[in-house]
């Protein structure tokens, strides 16, 4: 089938994409939409973008990474997209018979039906907040948030104990709910991530890393290793941790005859009251459930503009512009 059949498929999918359509692209995650559709290129809008915000793809774009995905027999692969280029399939997902497949990170032509990288829609704001089932981070968060929010934190010595006592112990409780998750979220992008290549969201950057980690082999081994190589045993061995403290063990010697001591004071949560917890969770939760009117209004502003702040100082930002790379590749 020649691509001009495949392309204007594709620009009558656009056509008929419903106004507010929101697209996002498989490797960066980044949200746009469709503002245009031209005979030789399509035109979009980033929506977390400050800058290089409307962008045109080409039609000779589309028709180079068309090429490359019939010509693979597994599908085009994600990571060898160009900077900036994910917007390409996410847009080419709209056809029929094109599909990203973001776990296998590769981008497929197909006979059956597919899905599009096509969001089911902007998140109703209107809509009921609602706690995720089983996320301890998100009760323990909500009562670190309601306690900061009592207290001049600002001002630390000036609390009373027991307020000092609340906030060590949630942000503990926070601290750990939130590291637990994070291995989660980890593992499973690990899955998505290719070749060292850096994917982006609003709030940051991810890449896959490789972390070494060295155990000796038996001792043995490693001496009779290093004496082929001409280093004397000597000059490798010294004092064992764990056998001097067998040997204190066995003998009137203290701790301080072989030890350099010294001793430092720190805070350790003991216990956590689980019930006085939910009691005044539960009160926030009815809380947050009967704002309404000027108030909940406010307070969402209030947000918004929190966000919007947070975005401008942590949104990960490329000048890079889509080109074709030698070979004709997108």
């Amino acid at each position: 089938m020649p691509f001009s059949v495949t392309w204007h498929t594709l620009l009558d999918e656009l056509d008929d994409l419903p106004e507010g359509s929101t697209l996002i692209t498989p490797l960066s995650n980044d949200r746009f939409r469709v503002n245009d559709v031209q005979e030789q290129r399509v035109i979009i809008e980033f929506l977390d973008r400050d800058i290089d915000e409307t962008r045109p793809l080409q039609r000779d774009q589309f028709e180079t990474l068309y090429r490359h995905i019939t010509d693979e027999p597994g599908g085009f692969e994600l990571d060898r997209l160009p900077p900036d280029g994910d917007p390409y399939p996410a847009v080419l997902s709209l056809h029929p018979r094109f599909e990203v497949d973001e776990d296998a990170g590769v981008i497929t032509k197909t006979e059956g039906p597919t899905s599009t990288q096509l969001l089911d829609g902007e998140p109703d704001t209107d809509e009921e907040r609602t706690e995720p089932e089983g996320l301890d981070v998100y009760a323990d968060a909500l009562l670190l948030i309601d306690a900061l929010e009592r207290h001049d934190v600002a001002d630390l010595p000036e609390m009373e104990t027991d307020a000092l006592v609340n906030l060590y112990t949630l942000l503990s409780d926070v601290q750990r709910d939130a590291n637990d998750l994070r291995k989660d979220v980890a593992d499973v992008l690990l899955n998505r991530l290719h070749h060292d290549r850096p994917v982006s969201g609003p709030f940051g950057s991810v890449q896959r890393t490789t972390r070494r980690n060295r155990s000796l082999k038996d001792d043995e081994e490693v001496l009779a290793v290093l004496e082929d190589a001409g280093i004397d045993r000597e000059r490798v061995l010294g004092v064992d941790r764990d056998k001097v403290d067998d040997a204190l063990d066995v003998t009137e010697l203290s701790e301080s005859d072989v030890y350099d001591i010294e001793e430092s004071e720190y805070v350790r949560k003991a216990e956590v009251d689980e019930e006085r917890k939910e009691t005044r969770l539960q009160g926030l939760k009815d809380q947050l459930a009967a704002t309404e009117g000027e108030e909940a209004e406010e307070l969402r502003d209030e947000i918004e503009e929190l966000e919007s702040r947070i975005e401008e100082l942590t949104e990960f930002k490329s000048g890079a512009s889509f080109h074709t790379r030698a070979g004709g590749e997108p």
